[in-house]
């Protein structure tokens, strides 16, 4: 674990100051001087720079920046934070929205693509742009803020679907919102009787861990159950800082955790992605989803093949302990849902037994019960609730 090291442009800020998120937030990293001052860029890098923030936004909180290494050009904080000139690069196969979230918004702000739960974008600026966003075509542009009228015609719309019962609050960035804004969502959401659970998509604790504050914790603590997940993608973003913001969420009652993205030059490692599970863990943040990279317009260098994700995964199984392992997920383009994908260790089956192979590559024989026919009698499985693949597995 490491701790920032003090940037030379903010020598003179207090502790006090440093430790103020709404500092943090006022003096953020958006222009191509302030990105010189943190790292040194040639020619080529300064002009690409240049041109990639004639079309994407750029804001670095100074903490996140301070976290860069000067002279490593593949510092994979760096990678997250300053734009690349790759960015304007297209290729077959991007995708404006990569995930049809427009196409599957009955409202402004509900994205409804599953049947008990819906995406409540609340919020459209980010503490921090992460270069890898999926979500660049709509976050961070001034003309598009989400305003309070759009907020209650989402509220309306959970509230009139009683088959809704979770709610995943995201954005941009959700916990930018003051904790009385954000207080009237959650409330609103919590007087709707069939609204279970609510969850909180955020990256603050890991680029903005000064916004997780006490008053903010005693407030959400009010709506319980409520759900934390962030993205941590790299063990440098684990310092004493995000430790102890994580740990205030933890602390308060609410379940932490994360959803790391696979990230080429980034965390595209076996080792560095076991060292930042397993540290993970230790912070009493629970390793949840590992991302394959969207196909999202400008992101494209970021991505691996879905290869390299299997070989991570089982480079992760049976080699660390189990809750430390994420589920490996493919968010299907054109709006197809979470696939998850893991490496193969049924090698043949048939109506006796399985070869199986373990994490070692070793082979072991399973044998099959007798009787494999269903034994439930609950009354769901003889329904007309039952629909798609469970039906035909039925019949």
């Amino acid at each position: 674990m490491r701790d920032y090291k003090q940037l030379e442009m903010f020598k003179e800020v207090t502790h006090q100051e440093w430790n103020d998120y709404h500092w943090q937030l006022n003096h953020r990293i958006t222009t191509i001087g302030q990105v010189k001052e943190i790292i040194p860029l040639s020619e080529d890098e300064e002009k690409g720079l240049i041109s990639c923030l004639g079309k994407f936004k750029m804001a670095i909180t100074p903490y996140y920046a301070s976290l860069i290494d000067p002279n490593d050009p593949y510092c994979p904080i760096r990678k997250q934070a300053v734009p690349d000139v790759r960015e304007l690069e297209s290729f077959k196969g991007d995708m404006e929205d990569p995930l049809n979230e427009d196409g599957d918004s009955p409202v402004p702000c509900i994205v409804h693509r599953y049947p008990d739960r819906v995406l409540f974008l609340i919020f459209n600026q980010c503490s921090m742009y992460c270069r890898h966003c999926t979500r660049r075509r709509m976050v961070g542009h001034e003309e598009t803020v989400i305003n309070r009228t759009q907020i209650d015609e989402g509220i309306a719309y959970i509230k009139s679907n009683p088959k809704v019962r979770d709610v995943l609050l995201s954005g941009g960035e959700p916990l930018l919102l003051n904790d009385g804004d954000l207080e009237y969502i959650i409330k609103g959401l919590r007087n709707i009787p069939h609204v279970e659970i609510i969850r909180i998509g955020t990256r603050v604790p890991v680029v903005l861990p000064q916004r997780i504050t006490d008053d903010l914790i005693k407030m959400l603590q009010k709506y319980q159950p409520i759900w934390v997940n962030t993205q941590f993608n790299h063990p440098k973003e684990i310092t004493s800082y995000s430790k102890e913001a994580c740990e205030k969420i933890v602390d308060g009652g609410i379940p932490l955790g994360n959803q790391s993205v696979l990230l080429r030059d980034v965390n595209d490692c076996v080792y560095i992605m076991r060292e930042l599970l397993t540290e993970l863990v230790k912070i009493r943040v629970r390793p949840y989803y590992l991302y394959q990279c969207d196909v999202a317009k400008g992101i494209n260098h970021f991505r691996t093949s879905v290869a390299k994700g299997i070989e991570i995964i089982e480079g992760l199984r049976g080699h660390i302990s189990g809750f430390c392992v994420p589920t490996y997920i493919v968010d299907t383009p054109n709006g197809g849902g979470k696939i998850p994908i893991q490496p193969n260790y049924v090698l043949s089956e048939n109506d006796n037994k399985l070869i199986l192979r373990n994490y070692e590559g070793k082979l072991f024989t399973y044998t099959l019960p007798q009787e494999r026919g269903t034994s439930c009698h609950c009354k769901k499985c003889y329904s007309k609730e039952v629909l798609g693949v469970e039906k035909m597995l039925l019949e």
